[in-house]
C-alpha cells in the first residue's frame, strides 16, 4: 500500500504529480533549490484583486509594495501559478486555535535566514546579505532594504531592538533570550544597530554558527515555534507599560493583554511580514488568513506572492473527525504529523482518495527515534531520581523494548529500529566514515531487545522481586511503579507504543503504568519537574546536532532534564543567582544545578566548546564526544523506529508542492526548527481552477 502512494519513504519512486505546475502524472523532475539568491526580476505581476485596490488608489503599486530586492523563492520545482481561490485545511487541538502552534509552521516571512535543501544550505530571509569577522565574534545583518508590514509600514532595526531591549533584557512576559544570542561563555550578545537597515551582533568569544541557527524556526511567535526575534513596534509599543503609561506595570497583569495583542494568528489588526494576515479568528471554531498585500517574496518571473487568496483553517478536537472530513474531500492540505494522520491511515485514505479527490504525499520524516520514551532526570523524590540518572536503569528498560514488533505493527516495515538518536540526516553523521561508525554506535547502543540482559542490569541496581509478585521492589524492598505520564490527546501511535512499553517492562519485571494528564496543564507539570516520565514526542532534530542540541545537551526545561536545562537557559540573566536558598521545585522558574561530576556538566562544558569553535571538523569531533557520552551514559531517550514516511494529504488539483523526488534529501518533516512546510513556501502553491475553490 505505501509502494502504490505517490512516493516512497526511503526509495525513489514515479513522480504522480503536483510538483512543477502539472496535474497528477506530470510533476516537476527538477530536484532541490538554487544555494544562491537569485536575481530579481525585471517587472511585477500581482493578484488582479490587489490590482483592482491599487486602480481604486487603496493601494501602492506592486513594485512600491515591495523591498528594492524581494526575495525570489529558488526552489526548482516551481511552476508559474495562477491567483486566486481558498484552501481549506484543519489543525487537531483541543486546546483552542490560539494554541495551534502548527498553523504556524506554514510561513517563514518572520525569519532572518532560512533553510534551503532539507538544511544542507542557508539562504536569505529578511536578512538579504550576512557577513562575520575573521574569528566569527561579530555579525553584520544587513536587511532588504524597502520591507514593509502588512499595513504599509516600513520595517526597521528598531523592530528588532523593540524585542531585544524592551522584552528579552528586562525578561518580560517569561522570555528568555534564544541561544543563538549566547555565547559559549554563557553571556549574552551585545545587538546594535548602526542604522534603521543593519544589525550587528557582537559575542564575547567566536560564534560561528549565528548564521545557521538564524535560520531555525519560523519565528515571530508566541508559542513552541522558536523565539520571536522581530515585532512591530509601531504597533506593539501601545501595549508595553514603557510606552504606554496607561498599561499596568505588573507584568503578570499585562502578560495576557500582550500574547492576545501581539499574537499575529489570532489578531486582525497586528501587522505581520508573512504571506498571509489573520482575517477572522474564532478560539473555538478556527482562523481564516488572508493575502498580505506587502509580503516580500516573488517567483522567478516576477509574481507576487502569495498565489491563493485566503487560507481556511479549521480547529478539529476530534483526530477522527478530522480523519472523516479528509475523506470526505473537506480538506484540501493537511499534514498527518499536525493532524494525527499516520501511517495506519493510509489504507483508508486511499480507498477514498478519488471521492475525496486527493493524493496521498510521503515525506522523509527525519525522526531520529519515532515515538520515544523518557524519564524526568529531575523528578522530585530522591529516591527515583536517584534511580532515573543510574544509566543502568534506562538501559533495561531500552532492552526490554520489543522493536521489531513496534517496526511491523505501527510503521508497516518503514524506517529501521533504533536506540534514538538526533536525525539521521544530520551532517555530523555523513562528513566521513568516523561519523557513520559513531552514528551507528549511538543507533544501535541498546537497540536489540535483550530481556536477559535487562533483568541482570535491574539486579546489579539491586530491584529484585521480594515479595514474588512478579515485579521488582526498590533496595529497600518498597515498591516500585514508573509511571507512564501522557498528555490524554496523544495519537494512536503513541498510545500504541506506550501500551506495548508496558508489556516489554513487564517481562523484566518493571512494573509500569500508564497516567493520563491534561493536555491543558501536561508541558506546565513537566517543566515544573512534576511528572516521572515523557512520552509525546519524538527526536528529529537536525539538520548538524548544533544548530538545535536540546535533546542532545540540557538546555531548556522541555527535555529530559527539565530542571538542569533551565539552569542552563537562565545562564547570563539576572535570575542566574537568585534563589539560592529556595528549593529547586519551588523557584521561579524550577531550575536546579547538576551534579559537577556528572553527564550533564560534561554536556555544557563540551557544547561551551562547541559554541566557540570555528573549524569545522573540530565541532564535529566535539559531537561526536556528546554522543559517546550518549552511549556510555545513556540512554537519555528511549527510541523506537527512526525515518518512517510522514503522510501528507493534498488536492490532484493544488500545484506548487513538492513531492519526495523533488527534495534534496528527500524531504525533512519532524523537526520544528527546519519549518515544515514553511521550508518548502506554501506562498507558491496555487490551484489549477482556482474558480472552481471559492469560499
Amino acid at each position: 500500500m505505501l509502494a502504490a502512494c505517490s512516493s516512497g519513504s526511503s526509495n525513489t519512486g514515479s513522480n504522480s504529480g503536483g510538483g512543477g505546475g502539472s496535474g497528477s502524472g506530470g510533476a516537476s523532475t527538477a530536484k532541490g533549490s538554487a544555494k544562491k539568491p537569485l536575481a530579481p526580476p525585471k517587472s511585477f505581476s500581482e493578484s488582479p484583486t490587489l490590482a483592482s485596490q491599487v486602480k481604486a488608489g487603496k493601494l501602492p503599486a506592486v513594485a512600491k509594495r515591495l523591498p528594492d530586492s524581494p526575495y525570489v523563492v529558488p526552489h526548482n520545482w516551481l511552476g508559474k501559478g495562477k491567483y486566486g481561490g481558498t484552501l481549506n485545511m484543519m489543525t487537531f487541538t483541543s486546546q483552542g486555535t490560539a494554541k495551534a502552534d502548527s498553523n504556524r509552521e506554514f510561513f517563514y516571512g518572520h525569519s532572518l535566514l532560512r533553510y534551503l535543501n532539507d538544511g544542507l544550505d542557508v539562504g536569505p530571509g529578511l536578512v538579504e546579505k550576512w557577513s562575520s569577522n575573521a574569528d566569527t565574534s561579530e555579525w553584520t545583518l544587513h536587511f532588504r532594504k524597502g520591507l514593509k508590514w502588512s499595513d504599509g509600514v516600513a520595517f526597521s532595526t528598531a523592530d528588532i531592538l523593540f524585542w531585544w531591549q524592551d522584552i528579552i533584557l528586562p525578561a518580560h512576559y517569561a522570555q528568555v533570550p534564544p541561544d543563538e544570542c549566547r555565547s559559549g561563555k554563557g553571556t549574552l550578545c551585545k545587538m546594535a544597530a548602526p542604522d534603521a537597515m543593519t544589525l550587528t551582533m557582537t559575542f564575547d568569544a567566536p560564534a560561528p554558527l549565528t548564521a545557521d541557527r538564524l535560520a531555525m524556526w519560523v519565528n515571530g511567535a508566541i508559542g513552541l515555534n522558536g523565539p520571536t526575534w522581530v515585532l512591530p513596534k509601531h504597533y506593539a509599543k501601545q501595549f508595553h507599560p514603557k510606552y504606554n503609561k496607561s498599561v499596568p506595570k505588573n507584568w503578570d497583569t499585562v502578560g495576557g493583554l500582550w500574547e492576545q495583542k501581539t499574537d499575529w494568528m489570532r489578531n486582525p489588526q497586528c501587522p505581520v511580514l508573512i504571506g498571509y494576515k489573520c482575517k477572522t479568528f474564532d478560539n473555538n471554531k478556527g482562523v481564516t488568513l488572508e493575502r498580505n498585500p506587502y509580503y516580500w517574496a516573488v517567483t522567478k518571473d516576477g509574481d507576487q506572492l502569495p498565489y491563493i487568496d485566503e487560507i481556511v483553517i479549521n480547529n478539529v478536537q476530534d483526530a477522527q473527525v478530522g480523519k472523516l472530513q479528509v475523506q470526505q474531500g473537506k480538506i484540501d492540505y493537511c499534514q498527518g504529523y499536525f493532524t494525527q494522520i499516520d501511517l495506519s491511515d493510509v489504507s483508508s485514505l486511499s480507498q477514498n482518495k478519488a471521492k475525496a479527490g486527493t493524493d496521498i504525499v510521503l515525506w522523509d520524516s527525519g525522526s531520529g527515534t519515532g515515538s520515544i520514551f523518557f524519564l524526568n532526570l529531575d523528578y522530585p523524590d530522591a529516591k527515583l531520581r536517584n534511580l532515573f540518572r543510574e544509566p543502568k536503569f534506562r538501559q533495561a528498560i531500552s532492552l526490554a523494548v520489543s522493536r521489531d514488533v513496534i517496526q511491523k505493527s505501527l510503521y508497516f516495515q518503514t524506517g529501521y529500529p533504533t536506540t534514538g538518536t538526533l536525525s539521521p540526516k544530520a551532517i555530523e553523521y555523513q562528513v566521513n566514515s568516523q561519523g557513520v561508525k559513531n552514528f551507528q554506535a549511538w543507533r544501535d547502543s541498546y537497540v536489540k531487545q535483550d530481556v536477559k540482559k535487562a533483568k541482570a542490569l535491574l539486579a546489579e541496581l539491586g530491584l529484585k522481586d521480594t515479595n514474588g509478585d512478579g515485579f521488582v521492589e526498590m533496595p529497600d524492598g518498597s515498591k516500585l511503579t514508573v509511571r507512564i505520564d501522557y498528555s490524554a490527546d496523544i495519537s494512536q501511535t503513541e498510545a500504541a507504543k506506550d501500551n506495548q512499553l508496558v508489556q516489554d517492562a513487564k517481562a523484566i519485571g518493571l512494573r509500569m503504568t500508564r497516567n493520563p494528564v491534561s493536555p491543558q496543564s501536561y508541558a506546565d507539570q513537566w517543566e515544573a519537574g512534576q511528572l516521572m516520565s515523557h512520552t509525546n514526542w519524538e527526536v528529529g532534530d537536525g539538520p548538524n546536532n548544533l544548530v538545535y542540541p536540546q535533546w542532545l545537551v540540557p538546555l531548556e526545561n522541555t527535555r529530559w532534564a527539565p530542571l538542569e536545562g533551565q539552569y542552563y537557559a537562565v545562564r547570563g540573566t539576572a535570575a542566574q543567582h537568585t534563589e539560592a536558598s529556595v528549593n529547586p521545585w519551588k523557584r521561579k522558574p524550577p531550575r536546579l544545578a547538576p551534579d559537577t561530576n556528572g553527564p550533564i556538566a560534561q554536556m555544557w562544558s563540551l557544547y561551551d566548546q562547541s559554541k566557540i569553535e570555528p573549524d569545522f571538523m573540530k565541532r564535529t569531533q566535539l559531537v561526536w564526544k556528546l554522543m559517546k557520552i550518549h552511549v556510555d551514559q545513556g540512554p537519555f531517550f528511549t527510541g523506537t523506529v527512526a525515518n518512517y514516511p510522514q503522510v501528507v494529504i493534498a488536492k490532484t488539483d493544488l500545484r506548487n508542492i513538492p513531492r519526495r523526488e523533488n527534495l534534496a534529501q528527500g524531504g525533512f518533516v519532524n523537526p520544528w526548527i527546519h519549518p515544515t512546510p514553511a521550508v518548502y513556501d506554501p506562498e507558491t502553491w496555487y490551484w489549477d481552477n482556482p474558480s472552481q475553490h471559492t469560499a
